[in-house]
């Protein structure tokens, strides 16, 4: 599922880099330049802050049990590292930073605060064991290639939704410069074909956004 992200920085030039990159790998930003412009937006309850130190503070107050990973200043030393995680944040990186360690930092972060995975999902009469690498429909063995299993798991997972092409094509293939291809679409319709011979319709296309798991029980 797709990560979202608030960025409260006040540069807008640092702003935009780092919303830029950090929707070209694969999260949902909101951007805000300060803690004021966010709250008048409504913002709802995020899965991870990123904040300048100057922010940080009053964020960790507002935001509850959601981590934030503080920008810190240049000129910044222990003792504000200190004082931010006293503050409640979840971890600090100084500027100037490289936009992978604070990619590898936030992945970090999500992983400690992520639920526990399950071990098997159960839509209507498709059952998935996780472990097993196992597909059952109606209690019967479905082979699928590495790739569909994939993204089978990925539409289970959220079955009311839909996903893009653009999120699939990114987080099953990880593709990062996504153009014109039929990787998707022939995949999803082999899938497709071998839940329906062993008696399931599941996987839904849905015209010009992309695919769906269907819930045979509802």
């Amino acid at each position: 599922m797709t990560s979202a992200l608030i960025l409260v920085e006040p540069e807008s030039a640092t702003r935009g880099f780092l919303e830029r990159h950090l929707r070209q790998d694969g999260f949902e930003v909101f951007e805000a330049g300060d803690v004021e412009a966010l709250e008048l937006a409504g913002w709802s309850r995020p899965d991870l802050v990123l904040a300048a130190d100057s922010l940080a503070l009053e964020l960790c107050r507002r935001v509850g049990d959601v981590p934030v990973i503080v920008l810190g200043r240049q000129d910044s030393d222990a003792v504000d590292r200190v004082r931010a995680f006293a503050g409640g944040c979840d971890d600090y990186l100084t500027r100037p930073f490289h936009y992978e360690e604070l990619l590898a930092r936030i992945r970090a972060v999500l992983r400690r605060y992520a639920p526990p995975e399950r071990d098997r999902i159960e839509v209507g009469g498709l059952e998935i064991d996780l472990a097993a690498r196992r597909v059952l429909v109606g209690g019967s063995p479905v082979i699928l290639a590495a790739k569909e299993y994939d993204l089978l798991v990925k539409l289970a997972g959220d079955p009311a939704r839909v996903f893009t092409k653009e999120e699939l094509l990114r987080e099953v293939w990880d593709f990062r410069s996504l153009g014109r291809t039929r990787t998707l679409d022939s995949h999803a319709s082999r899938l497709r074909r071998k839940l329906s011979a062993a008696g399931g319709d599941f996987v839904r296309n849905v015209w010009g956004v992309g695919y769906s798991l269907v819930n045979e029980s509802t």
